[in-house]
């Protein structure tokens, strides 16, 4: 069964400006190597979150902070920019379901699940996680260039949270290259 919310990683709007900011670094991975494959991708769940309203944050401002530091708020010039913009414009008005109230304890959250395989979970995406598991239907987590996740993608379904990867291959690829190191 296709999950009907998402929970949005800010690599996705990040990778959907890649659209139209051609080359630039972030977070030391050039996004030059991001196929228009993936980009088009993140363009395009970006798309269906907004249009049919389906995005899903906490209800701190923990994630929608994040995106502010990553992306500009004046919306423009990418996707990414105007998904930032939509955020703020229309945060509040979303279901209240769609606001989830998640727990900071020192640098994780109550809601992140405890399991052997996450315990080196990056602090900084913990709350993306708490977001999905703290909602009652466990929203699908959306990831483009963060491969990382790809090696907890097993631990987190053990858990019952998904991880849509937008970019599979890219990310598959990404994550054998650096496991070889």
């Amino acid at each position: 069964m296709k999950k009907n919310l998402y929970v949005v990683d800010t690599n996705v709007p990040i990778v959907a400006n890649r659209a139209t900011d051609k080359g630039k670094k972030d977070g030391g991975a050039l996004l030059s190597d991001i196929p228009m494959s993936c980009i088009s991708g993140c363009v395009d769940i970006i798309d269906k979150v907004t249009r049919e309203r389906l995005l899903v944050i906490d209800e701190s401002g923990e994630i929608f902070d994040e995106y502010k530091k990553r992306l500009s708020f004046t919306g423009q010039p990418g996707v990414g920019d105007k998904f930032l913009k939509w955020v703020h414009d229309h945060q509040w008005s979303l279901p209240k379901k769609q606001r989830v109230r998640i727990t900071k304890i020192r640098e994780s959250y109550a809601e992140f699940p405890e399991h052997t395989g996450l315990e080196d979970f990056d602090l900084s995406d913990r709350k993306f996680v708490a977001v999905a598991n703290a909602h009652s239907e466990k929203p699908v987590i959306v990831q483009a260039s963060d491969s990382k996740w790809y090696g907890w993608k097993n631990a987190l379904a053990e858990c019952g949270i998904e991880v849509e990867f937008v970019c599979t291959e890219y990310i598959k690829r990404k994550f054998n290259e650096k496991m070889v190191k």
